[in-house]
This record gives structure tokens, C-alpha cells and sequence, in this order.
């Protein structure tokens, strides 16, 4: 997509508020919630419905958004390295998965990329909300193999469950 094509995409682009309501963002929140209670991994959704026209002009990808998402909202900052982030960005129909270093030697990118694609079928079913559900679902059941609850031990929940609009 040439870089004019690519702005007039984004400010075109729908809010993030469009797609997913406060009800919808509640079930989030919630489905975050009763996934981390099964792993001591942290688990953050945020979404963006377009990327500002400098960052645009700059060429900044999906995936240097959610880096970027990554170090403000603090997923990196975890006891275990165990946070993940799934970063939705509207505009370009893009999905990224950024996790902590805890999880470099055991989780391939594939295992990453298979929960993105997970992610994409069901948004183009048409139901936003149902991707990012069983997104949730998928990291979690990956982040319960690396690190799973242990018996006897209360897990600090580090990160706040609620999804993060970023524009």
C-alpha cells in the first residue's frame, strides 16, 4: 500500500469506541480476568483505530505501535517477564502479539502468529468481540504451559484486566 493510500486509510478509520462498546469492553476485561486466574502470566488487550498522521508520515508499523504499547502500558514490567500484549489495530486490520522475554525460548513466533490467525478468521466472520475472546483464550492456554499456577501460591495480578483504548 503506497504511503498516501495507507493516510487516507487511517483517517478514514473508525474510532476504537465504535467497535468495541463499554459492554464489549467489559467482557474483555472480564475474559482477562478468568484467564490470568488460571497462569501466573499477565495478560493486556489494546486497541487503536488508526495511527497518528506523523507516526503515518514516518511509516511506523502496526508492529512499532505495539512495541510501543508494550513500554507504555507497562506488560514488560512484570516479576516472571510473563506479560503479553495483543494489540489490535483497526485501520489496518492488523493484529500483534508482543510478549515479555519470559517467554522467548519456549513460544515460537508460529505459536504467536497461529493466535493472530485465530484472531483474523473470526473478524472476517464479522464479530470483533468473539476475535478478541478466543485470542484471549489462545494466549492464555500458551502462557499456562510456561506459567501455570502453582499450588498453594495466591498470584500478584500485576497489570490492570481492563482493555486499553490508545486512539
Amino acid at each position: 500500500m503506497s504511503k498516501i493510500a495507507r493516510i487516507f486509510t487511517h483517517l478514514c478509520a473508525a474510532p476504537a469506541a465504535r467497535s468495541f462498546n463499554a459492554e464489549a469492553l467489559a467482557k474483555i476485561g472480564a475474559q482477562i480476568a478468568s484467564c490470568e486466574s488460571e497462569h501466573r502470566g499477565e495478560i493486556v488487550f489494546a486497541v487503536e483505530g488508526d495511527i497518528p498522521l506523523r507516526d503515518l508520515w514516518r511509516n511506523v508499523s502496526a508492529r512499532d505501535r505495539a512495541l510501543t504499547a508494550f513500554a507504555h502500558l507497562n506488560v514488560w514490567n512484570t516479576a516472571a517477564n510473563n506479560g503479553v500484549l495483543i494489540y489490535l489495530l483497526l485501520a489496518e486490520h492488523r493484529i500483534e502479539i508482543v510478549a515479555d522475554r519470559g517467554f522467548d525460548a519456549s513460544v515460537s513466533a508460529e505459536q504467536w502468529r497461529g493466535v493472530c490467525q485465530l484472531m483474523e478468521e473470526q473478524f472476517r466472520a464479522g464479530d470483533p468481540l468473539e476475535a478478541v475472546l478466543r485470542g484471549i483464550r489462545a494466549v492464555s492456554d500458551l502462557v499456562a504451559e510456561h506459567f501455570p499456577q502453582l499450588p498453594g501460591h495466591v498470584d500478584e495480578d500485576e497489570l490492570p484486566n481492563p482493555p486499553r483504548i490508545l486512539r
